[in-house]
């Protein structure tokens, strides 16, 4: 058995839901009521995205970068 440290990202939703999103692979996202939910379920979806497409279709993941921007 084979293990791997992934990147997720969280955020939260109007109604208070945590979303948690792999962005190494595409589509890979999920959501609980709590984060540990969400980061129960997001482990599920991960395990099908390797099932399905294999380690060949991962995306690499440089990092997050913080964008300053003006708007009205």
């Amino acid at each position: 058995m084979k293990k791997a440290h992934l990147p997720i990202i969280i955020e939260q939703d109007e109604e208070g839901y945590f979303i948690v999103s792999c962005p190494l692979f595409k589509g890979c996202h999920s959501y609980g009521k709590t984060i540990e939910e969400a980061l129960e379920n997001i482990k599920e979806v991960i395990e099908m995205c390797l099932e399905e497409k294999g380690t060949e279709e991962i995306n690499r993941f440089i990092g997050f970068r913080d964008l300053e921007i003006e708007y009205v």
